[in-house]
């Protein structure tokens, strides 16, 4: 843990000398920290917007996708939150108390909603969760192992607050790293679970407000990352918080080397790598008013399939074959409509060729899907198994949607034009979650 702090001081000091960066470099910087923090810390309690629906929302004030009203609102009042947070790290005179954290608890939760719970005995019931209050109810979580992990009573609630405010008042004027200030606060925090619900991201909100005032940039926990982090909290919560501020002083560290680069002029953008983290594309989409001037047209399509969205295909097939010595055998297809000849050689592209002669195709494109087919897994003879995706675009009347149907990736109007980028994201986290359908059926 020393030589992490240790790091975190040397970056530190680095990113203090290019201070102030150049306008255009800080508003880049600002606008990736703004949208990586409200995509991950939202993700990772289980809003479904994906990372273009919540640039579209929160810079054009704009929707696009199937997503309950709830999960816009909580994106957006979210956003504010952290822009709160923001300020009042920015102000020297500003204080924390807990006044403010219920303010917090009550900008995310937008409104009091009912939601499905289950009772002490066992039994599913609902409640209501009101927002700015600490709860009136048990609170408790399933670990991995099955046990249940109780936090803080209702009654034990304010009292523990209280001490927890007290706690953070000391340390600060104690001098503490503001890293371990930050991850211990943190797990203090979620030791208490004061609330019936947005515990999870006013924990991370409250780190970055620690962060800032120290004048370190925010840090992103990613979804991606869900595991590991969960992880770091579990050994603090057994008597190891050095495991958990090592991991949160990881985080700071990427932020600041982020930082740096951007105060450089350098790219800021993540590389596409699916063995390590899959990096989230800015989408650059512009927002319309409405769905209407474009219509499909098989030559619209097939158009918008050779120039772009081929390329989704293309990927997910290169990064395949990297398993196909994993597999007795391997096959893959793509195919119109859903439909495929059983003649035709699956080494070719199957749409490109049909395409390429749209005039010829008289049925109405509906859909385009790749199938892959990896066949006995090779362990020794031992857990062999199968295991086959697919993949899809359907074209509607204005949009066509990425994706299957009980997991949509994105939607756009054939008006708009996604960058190579943000398809590549989407095709990187399609291989993600192969790969960890794979892994899963190994049993890693």
């Amino acid at each position: 843990m020393e030589n992490i702090l240790k790091e975190i001081d040397q970056l530190s000091e680095r990113y203090k000398i290019l201070w102030p960066m150049q306008p255009e470099h800080q508003k880049k910087l600002d606008k990736k920290f703004r949208l990586e923090f409200n995509y991950n810390s939202n993700h990772i309690e289980g809003n479904t917007l994906t990372y273009g629906e919540t640039e579209l929302l929160l810079y054009f004030d704009k929707t696009d996708g199937t997503h309950e009203l709830r999960e816009y609102e909580e994106m957006k009042n979210h956003d504010v939150a952290y822009k709160l947070v923001t300020e009042w790290a920015n102000d020297k005179n500003f204080q924390l108390a807990e006044i403010h954290i219920k303010q917090l608890n009550k900008i995310i939760l937008v409104r009091p909603f009912w939601k499905e719970a289950i009772t002490a005995d066992g039994q599913p019931t609902r409640r209501l969760i009101k927002v700015g209050d600490y709860k009136e109810y048990p609170n408790s979580v399933r670990l991995q192992n099955g046990e249940i992990f109780e936090y803080a009573s209702p009654l034990d609630t304010p009292i523990k607050m209280a001490e927890l405010m007290r706690w953070y008042n000391e340390s600060v004027k104690q001098n503490i790293h503001p890293v371990i200030l930050a991850s211990e606060f943190h797990h203090r925090f979620v030791l208490i679970h004061p609330f019936d619900d947005g515990n999870g991201r006013i924990s991370r909100l409250l780190v970055n407000y620690i962060l800032l005032r120290n004048n370190l940039p925010p840090i992103i926990i990613k979804t991606t990352d869900k595991k590991n982090y969960l992880n770091a909290l579990n050994q603090a919560d057994v008597g190891n918080l050095n495991a958990f501020v090592k991991y949160i002083g990881e985080q700071v560290i990427w932020s600041i080397n982020t930082a740096i680069k951007a105060a450089k002029g350098e790219n800021i953008d993540e590389p596409d790598d699916v063995d390590k983290e899959i990096a989230i594309f800015k989408k650059e989409l512009t927002a319309k008013e409405s769905i209407g001037g474009v219509a499909k047209t098989n030559e619209l399509v097939a158009d918008l399939y050779l120039r772009k969205l081929k390329q989704i295909f293309d990927y997910l097939i290169v990064k395949h074959k990297d398993l196909d010595l994993l597999f007795a055998d391997n096959s893959y297809n793509r195919r119109i409509n859903d439909s495929h000849p059983t003649n035709y050689d699956s080494s070719k592209d199957y749409i490109e060729d049909r395409f390429t002669k749209i005039d010829e195709y008289k049925q109405p494109v509906e859909s385009v899907a790749i199938g892959i087919h990896h066949k006995g897994f090779l362990k020794d003879g031992l857990n062999t198994f199968d295991v086959h995706f697919n993949e899809f675009i359907k074209f509607d009347m204005y949009k066509y949607h990425i994706g299957q149907t009980n997991k949509p990736r994105a939607s756009f109007l054939y008006s708009d034009m996604p960058t190579d980028e943000h398809l590549l994201h989407i095709a990187g986290e399609m291989m993600k979650d192969h790969l960890e359908e794979i892994k899963k059926r190994i049993g890693k």
